[in-house]
């Protein structure tokens, strides 16, 4: 039956009507509620959906019937809005980054652990057939032992992005906290765990309080090393929204990269998935030619793969693919990214605390 599991929604931003559409789509969801500030516009997004209307969370569980919840209200929110979420048993998406900062992350992490309610992380990329076929190949004796990586989100913000949000050029802004989130989810699942990071940022070309663009240099726990290039004021092609064809809203370049991937026995470019390997070869050597391959793709929208997923978690046929503990261990990584660019020094992630965090902002 259509909606057989309620969902609430907090936040009906513009993450927020997607996950409102696709709940729509969702022959096992409905709507039953929405949260936000009380405006004239927020009712109208309630009302068009036919879901109740709450100015916060808490008076929706108690006077609606909720079986799951998602947010993606502003970050600050995120704790206070989950923790009720778990109090009342309700399962929970919530956007990244987790929270606003590592304590509220942990806690939360926490919470879910000990009320065994399960806390879904909005990492929406883990769900993309790209990342699941791109695992398989890094997997298997074609590529081998993993060397090292190149990654790369360059990217150009229009004015108005800024005029938008004035504190996306102060401290607490910048691409570091802003969308670096998004690759380290990437990195940490097909790489495993960084231990330690440096960096070096610039904010040479728009002058603001700010980095517009950051080098990151990454050690892996598995022994691979890698770098990753971040800009917003690069007028370039080489970024997940423009390579991956995900987002319509985006120009897509199906012939370029964001990622390569090198190991001991054969490589990787991504998301075009060509590939290279010595596998059957004679020997290993610069002097040989690769067998050389593309792998097939299947586009599928990752968010509504999430979405299916979450449904799954909330049903009991699953557990959660990125965990709370999963979201706090990349808001950790980001930190010790952004405390090298400050200190200058190569910062061991082990080295980070809750205490030490800084704000984590959405795009």
């Amino acid at each position: 039956m259509k909606g057989s599991l309620s969902f609430l929604l907090s936040g009906p931003g513009l993450i927020g009507e997607k996950h409102a559409a696709l709940i729509q789509d969702q022959p096992d969801a409905a709507l039953a509620a929405v949260v936000a500030p009380d405006s004239a516009k927020n009712r109208a997004f309630a009302e068009a959906r036919n879901a109740a209307f709450y100015t916060n969370v808490a008076q929706a569980l108690d006077c609606e019937s909720i079986d799951a919840a998602i947010i993606s209200s502003p970050n600050e929110f995120h704790y206070e809005q989950a923790i009720q979420c778990l109090n009342h048993a309700v399962p929970v998406l919530v956007e990244k980054p987790l929270t606003d900062n590592l304590d509220n992350a942990a806690a939360l992490a926490e919470a879910s652990r000990l009320k065994g309610v399960p806390v879904l992380v909005g990492h929406h990329r883990t769900y993309s057939p790209l990342l699941q076929v791109a695992r398989s190949f890094l997997n298997s004796q074609a590529f081998g032992r993993l060397v090292c990586v190149q990654g790369c989100a360059l990217f150009y913000k229009p004015d108005g992005y800024f005029e938008a949000g004035p504190w996306r050029t102060r401290k607490g802004g910048g691409p570091i906290l802003i969308n670096l989130i998004h690759e380290i989810g990437i990195l940490r699942y097909l790489c495993g765990e960084i231990t330690s990071v440096s960096t070096t940022k610039s904010r040479a070309i728009r002058d603001f309080e700010v980095e517009d663009s950051a080098a990151v240099v990454l050690t892996f726990e598995n022994g691979a090393i890698g770098t990753f290039l971040l800009s917003d004021t690069a007028a370039s092609s080489k970024s997940w929204e423009m390579t991956a064809g995900e987002n319509p809203a985006y120009p897509h370049f199906p012939s370029q990269d964001c990622y390569h991937f090198a190991g001991d026995m054969g490589s990787l470019d991504f998301p075009s998935m060509r590939t290279r390997t010595y596998l059957g070869a004679s020997e290993k050597s610069w002097w040989r030619a690769f067998a050389e391959d593309q792998m097939a793709l299947e586009h599928q929208d990752p968010l509504a793969c999430q979405l299916d997923h979450f449904v799954d978690v909330v049903a009991n046929r699953a557990t959660p693919a990125v965990t709370a503990w999963d979201g706090y261990a990349n808001m950790v990584v980001l930190e010790a990214i952004e405390q090298a660019a400050t200190q200058e020094r190569v910062v061991h992630v082990a080295e980070v605390t809750p205490m030490s965090s800084a704000t984590v902002k959405n795009t």
